[in-house]
């Protein structure tokens, strides 16, 4: 599993012309699942993310998590975070989860950071969709279970 946590002031996702999922200060996560996944990671990836200390506190140090900041979760099914381009120009998706497993892997994911007591919106998962964001710092985070 690969999340990249990108500290936003907001964030929106937009498909065709409809916004689908928006957030304030917070955290965009773009989420890959490869196949095989363990459903373990779930769990390990969605305490780290809402316990992660990288929001500012009045000294200016990141120090503070999202629920420190009453921040909100825009959680965006991103398979090419599994894409490999080691080889030739065109990235393999190999590595990736299918559809199906991806879905409830995402699905899953969501529910749990949804349990974890912060509010959460999501993207569309498998649509074309247009991330709209305001970079707050910035500051991205790669995590990897």
């Amino acid at each position: 599993m690969r999340v990249v946590a990108q500290r936003v002031a907001w964030a929106r996702v937009v498909v065709g012309d409809r916004a689908v999922g928006a957030i304030g200060r917070g955290l965009l996560l773009l989420v890959g699942f490869r196949a095989g996944e363990d459903p373990a990671a779930l769990d390990w990836m969605a305490d780290k993310v809402v316990g992660l200390r990288i929001f500012d506190d009045e000294a200016g140090r990141m120090n503070r998590s999202l629920a420190e900041v009453d921040g909100s979760l825009l959680v965006v099914s991103q398979v090419t975070l599994y894409g490999d381009a080691r080889k030739g120009r065109r990235p393999s998706f190999a590595a990736a989860a299918p559809p199906e497993e991806a879905r409830a892997l995402y699905e899953a994911f969501v529910a749990k950071l949804r349990a974890a007591g912060r509010p959460v919106a999501t993207g569309a998962f498998g649509a074309r969709m247009r991330v709209e964001l305001a970079n707050d710092g910035p500051v991205t985070i790669l995590l990897e279970r």
